[in-house]
């Protein structure tokens, strides 16, 4: 299912490539198999990944529910963690779309949209987070950004569920890893693709 879901349909940025959202779905199909809760996604730019999680929701007929957060004004400023000669084409206000062109993608694509949270990781409340949560995605490209996320997520991630961290492991932005290994300590991560996976 998810093969023919990830090659049948175009990428709509190059923010992702056709492996990594193979390995997206297959973990998000996964997670959806073995336990219930909501699929949340922290930083969905234009929409690219959102629209393959609904697409794989709908194929399987599964209604729950899907949350996106984003600032929707590109990429914050970087801390001293995420420092890096790799990453210095990386800079503040990068990548900014407006909520509207989100919306859009999915009324073209004929898709529902999901819940949108409009605001920077730190700024979100917690009761604007599901209680429970079967998939994450996070996709905060720097260390502040996958730190506030992974404290909102974790306390809610039910056992058996997944979290797919992208930019894992990746030079040009240690700060993704230094934020993992710091809330989640002597756990495993599988890496694949520039992706982190870490099942619960």
């Amino acid at each position: 299912m998810t093969r023919e879901l990830y090659l049948s349909k175009p990428l709509i940025s190059d923010q992702i490539s056709p492996k990594q959202l193979k390995v997206i779905l297959e973990q998000l199909d996964h997670a959806c198999d073995v336990c219930d809760g909501a699929i949340v996604e922290f930083g969905c730019y234009i929409g690219t990944t959102s629209l393959f999680i609904r697409r794989l929701l709908d194929q399987r007929g599964d209604t729950r529910e899907f949350h996106v957060y984003d600032s929707f004004e590109g990429l914050p400023v970087k801390s001293d963690a995420d420092e890096s000669r790799a990453g210095e084409q990386f800079k503040d206000g990068e990548l900014a779309v407006t909520k509207q062109q989100f919306i859009r993608e999915f009324k073209k694509a004929g898709l529902q949209t999901p819940v949108i949270h409009k605001g920077w990781f730190k700024d979100v409340a917690g009761y604007d987070v599901p209680d429970a949560i079967a998939f994450a995605f996070l996709d905060g490209d720097f260390y502040e950004s996958i730190r506030d996320s992974l404290r909102l997520v974790l306390p809610r991630m039910q056992a058996g569920a997944c979290i797919v961290f992208d930019d894992y492991a990746r030079e040009a932005l240690p700060g993704v890893e230094k934020a993992v290994r710091e809330l989640l300590p002597g756990r495993s991560v599988a890496t694949e693709q520039n992706l982190g996976v870490i099942w619960l």
